[in-house]
């Protein structure tokens, strides 16, 4: 592992400063901490205290953190380190991301047409970067979606524990139907109808998953209010016109240069 980010400004400058626990935060594993490295606020995550020494579980912290260390997405809070931390032990470290949950903002009826228009694109990238990588993931619920303080952009957070050499149909299909939940959830709690969206949120929630999209390609053409076959015939269109150009300048009636 590369320690330079461990290696201090000054020698005189504290490395761990202000480490407070975040109970909100925690997970089903974890505990979760904010703190200031050299100065610099950070996120902590490290094993609740039981489970520290249990060698599956040291084994499940370690393995999160070579799973998520090469991930690269502007929608995905990213892992930067994985050190000890005195009074805590080894803790995965993130950068520290203010701001507020979808979970918080439905509870608090304060979810805004910028706050669906982000869930309609930036969630559906973040899925599909997810899938693309095939990482194995929490469901992806309100409460581990953020919405970043001063920008508003859409962070997920607490993603990919395992990484597979595929993903199943099944897999797919399931972070559809957890889509459409955030969706639902979210478009209850704002003013603006949004037909078409709720429309795209039924089907995601289909308990059918033969009757849901597919793929996230025909979710996004839905969010879009586009249909493949429409594509696919302005494709066809295209081509029937320019080999009847073809044809047409290949003959006895095509313009003749000079005439």
């Amino acid at each position: 592992m590369d320690n330079s980010s461990s290696i201090p400004p000054s020698s005189g400058t504290p490395k761990w400063t202000e480490i407070e626990h975040l109970p909100e935060w925690d997970e089903e594993f974890y505990h979760v901490y904010t703190a200031k490295k050299y100065g610099k606020w950070l996120m902590l995550k490290t094993l609740r205290p039981e489970l520290k020494g249990v060698p599956e579980y040291e084994e499940m912290i370690e393995k999160e953190f070579d799973v998520r260390y090469n991930l690269a997405h502007p929608h995905i809070i990213m892992i930067n380190d994985f050190e000890e931390v005195p009074g805590l032990g080894m803790c995965i470290i993130t950068d520290d991301v203010y701001g507020d949950s979808l979970a918080k903002l439905i509870k608090e009826k304060k979810v805004t047409d910028e706050h669906i228009k982000k869930l309609q694109h930036q969630l559906v990238d973040a899925l599909d970067y997810i899938q693309t990588n095939h990482l194995e993931h929490h469901p992806v619920v309100p409460s581990r979606i953020l919405f970043t303080e001063n920008i508003g952009n859409l962070k997920l957070i607490d993603v990919g524990f395992d990484q597979k050499s595929h993903i199943t149909p099944a897999d797919a299909s399931q972070d559809i139907y957890n889509y459409g939940k955030v969706l639902m959830e979210a478009l209850d709690a704002v003013d603006t109808p949004y037909p078409l969206l709720r429309k795209v949120a039924e089907k995601c929630i289909n308990p059918d998953p033969d009757k849901r999209y597919k793929d996230i390609a025909e979710l996004r053409l839905a969010l879009a209010d586009r249909h493949s076959n429409k594509i696919y015939l302005f494709v066809i269109a295209f081509l029937v016109i320019m080999m009847g150009i073809l044809l047409w300048l290949n003959s006895p009636y095509r313009p003749i240069p000079g005439n």
